[in-house]
């Protein structure tokens, strides 16, 4: 007999879908590796499926009948969807060169670009506390990344794959800042703009022949990453959000790098070494840091505190 879920507390919902959805996101590397195509073909084929799936979601839920559009609000959604695009692509050539965890952990300084694009962009006041956090969230990504003297002078493609993802985050922070200025336009409708614009641009730039050089075993993991990492996901992190509190979102979204973290692991045989551990820690406390408005005297603390009870 099914679980009636609408009888849980009104949170309770929103942590369940949420946590799903950030447990799906952290094996989208999986589905990437195990495609075998290039970054470009990859993308195309998840905004094909992915606009599919929201589009049958919308559908559903009535959302077509209820959306009004503005010329502003269209050209911003576009210029997201160009800025997702390309993070996406961006992203997906990172795992290929660095693996999922190193990655994924990476990409999670996203937070900390929103908070430098808005202070050049709308002249946003940083503060003592957000500065002290910002940089002690870029102590955890030269640690989590695993850049020494060695690797700096050696190691281009695994340089080239921390160049990708940081420009990937970068991106994601623009798209994060456009959806801000887009609260009247749904976020289920935003998805699938992002998607078309994939749809419509990428045959132009994939490699000469790519988009039909799919062989059978791969179009699972294509179709894995529309509907489960695009429609299915999205979808539950957008019906999750409205119930949740921010302190809660800050803890739940750690769930996603952490999950890849894993997942390479058990997949691949990648294990982050002690250094990179103590660069995530500081990238997660950074972020709880920021979201949850502490200064830097009580995320110390409460490491310290952590750090006691092991």
């Amino acid at each position: 007999m099914p679980t009636s879920i609408d009888r849980l507390p009104a949170s309770r919902p929103g942590l369940l879908a949420f946590s799903g959805a950030a447990v799906l996101m952290g094996t989208m590397g999986v589905f990437v590796a195990q495609a075998g195509l290039d970054p470009i073909t990859t993308v195309f084929y998840r905004c094909v499926f992915g606009l599919a799936t929201m589009a049958l979601y919308c559908a559903w839920k009535g959302y077509f009948r209820s959306q009004r559009f503005t010329r502003r609000m269209l050209g911003l959604a576009l210029l997201s969807g160009v800025l997702m695009v390309s993070q996406w692509v961006f992203f997906f050539g990172a795992l290929e060169r660095v693996g999922i965890a190193v990655a994924t952990v990476v990409f999670h300084v996203q937070p900390f670009w929103v908070i430098l694009l808005g202070a050049a962009i709308f002249r946003e006041r940083v503060g003592v506390a957000k500065s002290a956090w910002i940089c002690t969230a870029f102590v955890g990504l030269a640690l989590a990344a695993g850049i020494g003297w060695s690797t700096l002078s050696a190691d281009r493609t695994y340089l080239t794959g921390i160049g990708f993802t940081l420009v990937a985050s970068v991106l994601y922070a623009g798209v994060t800042l456009i959806a801000k200025a887009l609260g009247a336009l749904r976020p289920h409708w935003l998805t699938m703009i992002q998607c078309a614009v994939g749809v419509v641009s990428l045959p132009w730039l994939a490699p000469s022949g790519a988009l039909t050089q799919v062989n059978l075993h791969q179009w699972g993991w294509l179709v894995g990453l529309g509907v489960l990492h695009t429609g299915i996901s999205y979808a539950l992190i957008y019906g999750a959000v409205p119930k949740l509190s921010v302190p809660v979102i800050a803890v739940l979204q750690f769930i996603y790098p952490l999950t890849a973290v894993l997942v390479d692991w058990l997949v691949y045989g990648r294990a982050l070494t002690p250094l990179q551990g103590l660069g995530v820690a500081l990238i997660v406390l950074a972020s709880l840091g920021v979201n949850l408005g502490w200064s830097l005297t009580r995320g110390i603390g409460c490491a310290n505190r952590v750090r006691a009870l092991k």
